[in-house]
């Protein structure tokens, strides 16, 4: 869709990356290292500093501890973090709930190392889980279940209920956790983002997974990083080890020291939910439903009172007739379950929000 919209001079509101650029401070930091020196190897797990800064973020967000010399490694993106801890415990035959919509690296990574994606498929307008369902899917031979919370398209963000009924169903059973916890800063209303690393039952069976990318409007440096028990660590680091060795150097140190300012990401709740309003805002007056979105920088709206197209044909008709590009929300799902949804990314200037928003409200 990115292609399309650059092809037809569409306003992109398809791919997930903000269409402004990141602190000058922070820049001002990569220059800082490029000059002075620090552009060989980092060490494998990651630079120290990074790796401690984080830790003490996660113990002061979280009042969760890990050491930053066992628990804590850096990645060349969240997406490796995703695809190294499904690796380190999936073996042929093994199978893995996936929560669909689902993003598009997990199936994949999962089926990439001999696993069986389960698929528990849930639907709008609210996208909660059926625990019942989910119960049902486990078998004695599922291995991990897959998380996303803040949740990617949806914008769902997990409650206390459904961190209880996860650890319920994997307390006396041999099953390991992956959570993609990306979106963590990016959640409204005043809702909480509840970690897995927050629950004791959880935290000692999850990799939990992080980028910087969402929360410093860095999408291309590719820095993410893998919280997780020493015993899961030793295993993630295996296949890190042998996947992407280390990460870039320089842009590990500016972030350490970018990291030692709370303020730098206490404010993006803020931030996003202000961009988030203004789209909706922007397409109130129209004939696209929505409930507005509870995580991540993603909305999405259903347009049932609007035609019958499937999802994936008005998503490229509106981008060519109208100019506004967005995600069918149907490529999420195994069989391209379609509810009638488009997603859009609302990290974007007001301007192009508000311009979108003026082109949508023509249907």
């Amino acid at each position: 869709m990115s292609k399309l919209a650059n092809e037809t001079g569409a306003i992109n509101l398809s791919q997930g990356f903000p269409g402004f650029d990141c602190s000058p401070d922070l820049v001002a930091r990569v220059e800082h290292y490029l000059k002075t020196g620090f552009n060989q190897y980092a060490p494998m797990t990651g630079v120290p500093a990074l790796r401690e800064i984080l830790a003490q973020k996660t113990e002061q967000l979280y009042g969760v501890s890990y050491h930053p010399e066992t628990e804590v490694t850096v990645t060349s993106g969240a997406t490796e973090a995703l695809f190294a801890a499904i690796t380190a415990v999936i073996r042929p035959g093994d199978e893995v709930i996936v929560f669909e919509p689902a993003y598009d690296s997990y199936v994949p990574a999962i089926e990439l190392n001999g696993g069986i994606p389960v698929f528990v498929t849930l639907t709008p307008p609210t996208y909660a889980i059926d625990w019942n369902t989910v119960r049902a899917k486990v078998t004695e031979k599922t291995r991990l279940i897959i998380v996303n919370t803040p949740h990617n398209p949806t914008g769902r963000v997990w409650t206390a209920d459904d961190l209880e009924q996860l650890a319920a169903l994997v307390k006396h059973r041999d099953i390991w956790i992956v959570s993609d916890e990306v979106y963590e800063h990016i959640r409204f209303d005043g809702r909480p983002h509840r970690s897995l690393a927050t629950h004791p039952v959880l935290q000692e069976r999850t990799f939990v997974c992080g980028s910087f990318g969402k929360t410093f409007h860095i999408t291309g440096w590719k820095i993410g990083y893998c919280l997780a028990p020493k015993e899961l660590t030793t295993e993630f680091r295996k296949i890190h080890q042998y996947l992407t060795f280390s990460t870039v150097t320089p842009i590990q140190h500016a972030l350490a020291d970018y990291l030692k300012n709370p303020e730098h990401y206490e404010t993006l709740p803020d931030f996003y939910e202000r961009k988030r309003d203004l789209f909706l805002d922007s397409i109130r007056g129209s004939r696209f439903g929505f409930q507005p979105t509870e995580g991540s920088f993603f909305q999405t709206v259903s347009y049932q009172a609007i035609t019958d197209e499937s999802d994936y044909d008005l998503a490229v008709r509106l981008t060519r007739e109208i100019g506004v590009a967005s995600i069918p929300v149907s490529v999420f799902y195994n069989q391209k379950n379609d509810y009638r949804i488009l997603r859009f990314c609302f990290a974007k200037d007001d301007e192009t929000l508000l311009r979108a928003g003026e082109r949508l409200s023509q249907l």
